[in-house]
């Protein structure tokens, strides 16, 4: 076991990042298919194909997820996944061709390296033809590349992070596991105790909720923030019980980072299920209360690799 997403079968992580611009592109590929759902709790999200995520709509396997850095403009590294999709004949039949799914989240590092550099169709590609289903790098790769946390008294004074991963398993076999990337407004906590976030003069933490109920007006960054990441399983979940599932996950967010899900911040987490293990009547509670435990690892782990 890996004890990362890897565990589950038919996921494929890559990874892209331009290191001096301090931006880049996480690719999560299942190539065979996966039923998806996503809950957004920000109120600065960036997102592409979300509304076909919707239980009501009609798709109902996607074949990518994207997570990239760039802001809004790091949503085109989503075409480059479609192309190297397309190339392979992935994607959903239309008879002339098919039409690769590929949902996208985006967060916001353009204030942490050169903003006039993202992750674009080429940085996407790259990140396919980097997946494995062996070996997954994570800290300040991909998406995480430029990702910092706890920015309430400026960048200067926030904390490094990047991306993480974290998986369990139980005895009968259900698989369910994290990866995030965590570029928060808020502190990331450890068993209620910050271990990265925003610092004072002296370099101890500041306490973001504590400097935020302090202040008379709303603080600056924003929409410079955001976490984003998703929950996979083998279990075989409906649309609308992933979507379930990527809301009960947000629950980790909550306990891992403080303020969370804040004006400040567009936090979006998917749900992938492979369908690989077929039950009678899915354990979507159980699988809830393991997304929570793991992401909340996860969060704490894209940061604990970047000190």
């Amino acid at each position: 076991m890996k004890n990362n997403i890897l565990d589950i079968k038919g996921i494929k992580v890559g990874h892209c990042e331009n290191k001096q611009a301090r931006t880049g592109v996480s690719v999560i590929l299942v190539e065979n298919g996966a039923v998806c759902g996503v809950d957004v709790r920000g109120s600065a999200p960036g997102t592409r194909e979300t509304d076909l995520l919707n239980p009501i709509n009609t798709i109902e396997k996607v074949h990518a997820l994207v997570l990239s850095g760039g802001s809004a403009f790091g949503l085109a590294s989503a075409t480059g996944v479609m192309n190297y999709l397309e190339e392979r004949e992935i994607g959903f039949d239309v008879g002339v061709t098919k039409v690769p799914i590929v949902p996208a989240a985006v967060l916001f590092d353009l204030a942490n390296g050169e903003a006039h550099i993202r992750p674009d169709e080429k940085m996407g590609y790259q990140a396919c033809e980097n997946a494995s289903d062996t070996h997954l790098p994570e800290g300040d790769v991909g998406a995480g590349c430029g990702a910092r946390v706890g920015k309430i008294l400026g960048m200067q004074n926030s904390c490094n992070s990047g991306i993480a991963s974290f998986a369990k398993t139980t005895e009968s076999g259900i698989t369910v596991a994290a990866i995030v990337a965590v570029n928060a407004f808020g502190d990331v906590l450890k068993d209620g105790e910050i271990i990265a976030g925003a610092k004072d003069e002296q370099g101890n933490f500041a306490n973001s909720a504590k400097v935020l109920q302090g202040m008379f007006s709303q603080p600056k960054f924003s929409g410079q923030n955001t976490t984003i990441g998703l929950i996979a399983t083998n279990v075989a979940l409906t649309k609308s019980q992933a979507t379930k599932v990527a809301s009960m996950a947000h629950d980790g967010l909550a306990r891992s980072i403080s303020p969370v899900h804040t004006t400040l911040d567009g936090d979006t987490l998917f749900c992938l299920s492979t369908c690989e293990k077929e039950l009678e009547n899915a354990p979507v509670d159980l699988i809830g209360i393991m997304a929570c435990e793991v992401l909340e690892k996860a969060v704490v782990r894209a940061v604990e690799v970047c000190e």
